[in-house]
């Protein structure tokens, strides 16, 4: 007897995962605009706190999605950057964007 039962995609449900978790999106999407210091992706995502926008990064830069640059001027400059594996994520992203246009309210 053959099983049809579905099965998930153990790479997509990680995926999924890490891209949907709590303000990754928006972090992805910023850094898709151009490389970035922490004060300024905390300006453009006004509503995330200093601890979820460090754990975000650090989680994005294990992953190999963004990149942390520094720089060693007086003061330390830091910024990040996505990584060629993060730049890929442009379309999806894309796409993700258009599904929601057509298919989410306006808040």
């Amino acid at each position: 007897m053959t099983d049809h039962t579905p099965h998930l995609c153990p790479q997509f449900h990680a995926a999924v995962e890490l891209i949907g978790r709590r303000w990754t999106g928006a972090v992805i999407r910023m850094l898709l605009e151009r490389r970035m210091r922490y004060s300024d992706l905390k300006a453009a995502v006004p509503e995330i706190s200093d601890r979820m926008l460090s754990e975000r990064l650090k989680e994005l830069e294990a992953e190999g999605i963004v990149v942390r640059i520094v720089t060693p001027d007086t003061p330390v400059k830091v910024e990040y950057e996505l990584t060629e594996k993060g730049r890929a994520l442009e379309e999806p992203l894309r796409v993700l964007a258009d599904w929601a246009s057509a298919w989410t309210p306006a808040p």
